[in-house]
């Protein structure tokens, strides 16, 4: 591995800006606030929109989408024109 080229890669914390959960990872991003972590050592903080607590396909309240309805309207809008074309074009 060559020296010089590679991001300093050190331990940080994230919070979730939602529920201010808080973890500790390592990450190659910085921050100038810093937070002392449970084992006594002051880490980066660095604060995220969206973890896994709080992110909805991990909390469960993910909505599903009506896939099947969505292509019956587009089917009934353009009436398989795509079908069309492509037997024309052999």
């Amino acid at each position: 591995m060559k020296n010089d080229i590679h991001p300093d890669y050190h331990p940080v914390i994230i919070q979730d800006g939602n529920t201010g959960n808080k973890f500790l990872t390592r990450s190659t991003m910085t921050s100038d606030r810093t937070e002392q972590w449970e084992d006594g050592n002051e880490y980066p903080l660095i604060v995220v929109d969206v973890t896994s607590e709080s992110h909805p396909f991990w909390t469960g309240a993910q909505r599903l989408m009506d896939t099947a309805g969505r292509v019956e309207k587009f089917n009934q809008r353009f009436g398989g024109m795509a079908r069309r074309k492509k037997k024309s074009a052999n």
